[in-house]
């Protein structure tokens, strides 16, 4: 059986197929949050049988991409954050609170192997989420991510551009400190996080694993951090393989 998964962001879509041992190439294709560009869906195969949709974005984008999918295969499910599932207990009293994109990023962090792991999503938002070893999330935090907020200082103040500029300790200009300070309260969010697991889990240091468009950006200044971003598509595997259909 042929079956496609999908991961609908507030920015991007990604997709690949799903093989027995794992995902295919995954495909990335930015959207402006109502519609998606022309062509967006030539990579994939006229026909399939099955697509598995993970979706944080508005509901009109969401129902667009379904009816796509639905002409294109016979059964389409869509994933939802479960309180157990493949060895993750959610930490939510009320687990449909939490983000599916989030959910899925724990239960493919748990199953990369044994050992805690602080997850960190880079994209419209920066979130992070501490899984430990026996697959209890501890719970997380959300915040803006560094475009996020360069786009909101940008909206405020005209003259501080949305973008640009490169990151320094202290910047000698006002673009690379809009660069630096963004990017810098991010990694101070997720340096004060790591410690606070380190404590939580009574000394052991989490795997610190990145997802998300922003995150390449952060990860060189941020001490043994390792860069997954197919992780949300890698726990829709995971879901699809161990959850009923939603």
């Amino acid at each position: 059986m042929s079956e496609w998964l999908f991961d609908l962001g507030n920015s991007r879509l990604k997709f690949a197929p799903l093989h027995g041992d794992g995902i295919g190439e995954v495909v990335a294709v930015d959207h402006d949050g109502t519609r998606f560009a022309a062509g967006w869906d030539a990579a994939l195969p006229p026909r399939f049988d099955a697509a598995c949709l993970a979706s944080v974005a508005a509901p009109e984008l969401r129902v667009a991409l379904l009816d796509a999918l639905a002409r294109r295969c016979g059964r389409v499910s869509v994933a939802t954050t479960l309180r157990r599932c493949d060895g993750v207990e959610i930490a939510y009293a009320e687990p449909q609170r939490l983000g599916v994109d989030r959910f899925l990023a724990l239960l493919a962090a748990h199953g990369h192997g044994a050992g805690a792991s602080l997850v960190v999503g880079v994209g419209t938002a920066l979130t992070l989420d501490l899984v430990d070893a026996h697959g209890r999330h501890r719970g997380g935090r959300i915040a803006p991510s560094p475009a996020l907020m360069r786009q909101a200082l940008h909206r405020r103040a005209r003259q501080l551009p949305a973008e640009g500029g490169d990151y320094a300790e202290f910047a000698d200009d006002t673009v690379d400190a809009l660069a630096s300070g963004c990017e810098g309260a991010a990694l101070a969010l997720v340096e004060r996080s790591r410690d606070a697991a380190r404590d939580l889990l009574g000394g052991e240091r989490p795997r610190l694993l990145l997802h998300g468009g922003g995150a390449q950006a952060l990860a060189p200044r941020l001490h043994r951090a390792l860069l997954a971003p197919a992780l949300v598509l890698e726990g829709l595997a995971r879901w699809a393989r161990m959850a009923p259909p939603a």
